[in-house]
């Protein structure tokens, strides 16, 4: 499978793009330090990037930002970060990378636990991913020849539990292969339409 995956060098996406590259033809997509440039902030750069690579058989995303801060200090501006990033930046990656996605290819978005289980200074954070939820749910009765979108939804995981552990007081860290099953599932299974939850 020729499989790109966006955000493929962070503390998620690094595992789950050694997974797949053992397989598979990888490309990777970052705002730095990719095999290729995108923003996914920005419709045009994500354009460019299908522009260059052309067809695929799966679209992975692990990327996008939200900003963290207690509610009452959020701006207007500040919830337009993860609107704009995390939430549109999936959307649009799906608007126009379906039309570069081969019959029964999938796509699977990124979100995790603060959808279903906040904590505080997550009001923008949670309601992103919430929004991507039923974006997905909704997207996956519509796709045509034979696509799938899956949203993978993460709890903390292990490799990053030591840095937002204070957030997460109680939470059980995710296993690093834990999470690659998830990304596993979407891409090479037949769910459609699900949020793949690994929260414990």
């Amino acid at each position: 499978m020729k499989i790109l995956i966006i955000g493929g060098n962070g503390t998620i996406g690094n595992k789950v793009a050694s997974y797949f590259k053992e397989n598979n033809e990888l490309i990777v997509a970052a705002r730095s330090n990719g095999d290729i440039t995108v923003d996914i902030a920005d419709s045009d750069s994500i354009r460019a990037l299908f522009e260059k690579i052309g067809m695929v058989d799966a679209i992975v995303c692990i990327a996008g930002e939200a900003k963290w801060a207690p509610f009452n200090e959020l701006s207007e501006e500040d919830y337009y970060i993860g609107l704009k990033s995390k939430l549109m930046g999936q959307v649009n990656l799906v608007r126009i990378g379906q039309h570069f996605l081969n019959p029964r290819g999938s796509i699977t978005l990124s979100t995790g636990i603060l959808a279903d289980d906040p904590v505080a200074q997550t009001t923008s954070a949670a309601m992103v991913n919430g929004g991507i939820h039923s974006f997905a749910q909704a997207a996956a009765l519509e796709l045509e020849n034979g696509h799938r979108i899956n949203v993978v939804s993460l709890g903390m995981v292990e490799d990053a539990y030591e840095k937002y552990k204070t957030f997460f007081p109680g939470h059980n860290p995710i296993p690093m292969n834990k999470v690659i099953k998830a990304y596993e599932r979407s891409v090479y299974g037949r769910d459609n339409g699900r949020i793949i939850r690994y929260y414990d």
